[in-house]
């Protein structure tokens, strides 16, 4: 079935059936790698995209659930002031060790600053603690966030 996708602000028409997940359709129909396939049950953050905004995973949803609603992924996250934000940031701290979460938890860490400019460690914590990072370099991306925030932070060292 053919749908029309808005993602990172341009229209993408593909042809895949409506259980596809979004995750195969940007990685294989579109060639936007940037999310990344873990888990396939929602529970890693790897796959971790945009819809109007929401952090959600892509390989848990449906293509046919998207609709005509806005996608963004980490090819397109640095067109959102507070995505460009953080990926300085995370830049600045030198938060990626093998990087394969990192897209994931650059969306997840977009979408709580857009709810919570200012977060707590607390706040970090509940909205980060579904994106799972096998280098563990939690206190690195909590950091990295507080920078984006505005917070002066020292790099680690």
């Amino acid at each position: 079935m053919a749908y029309t996708l808005n993602i990172n602000g341009a229209s993408h028409t593909v042809d895949v059936d409506e259980a596809t997940p979004l995750l195969w359709v940007l990685r294989d129909t579109l060639d936007l790698k940037g999310a990344k396939y873990g888990c396939g049950a929602g529970l890693c953050g790897a796959c971790t995209v945009h819809i109007d905004g929401t952090a959600v995973r892509s390989c848990v949803t449906p293509v046919s659930g998207v609709g005509t609603r806005a996608v963004t992924t980490i090819e397109g996250i640095a067109e959102n002031p507070l995505g460009k934000k953080l990926q300085d940031a995370w830049l600045a701290i030198d938060v990626a060790q093998c990087g394969y979460c990192q897209p994931g938890q650059i969306m997840s860490a977009t979408a709580l600053l857009a709810k919570t400019p200012k977060p707590t460690d607390a706040d970090i914590d509940a909205q980060m603690s579904g994106n799972i990072c096998r280098c563990a370099t939690y206190n690195r991306i909590r950091t990295a966030i507080k920078l984006a925030a505005g917070d002066a932070v020292k790099k680690e060292g």
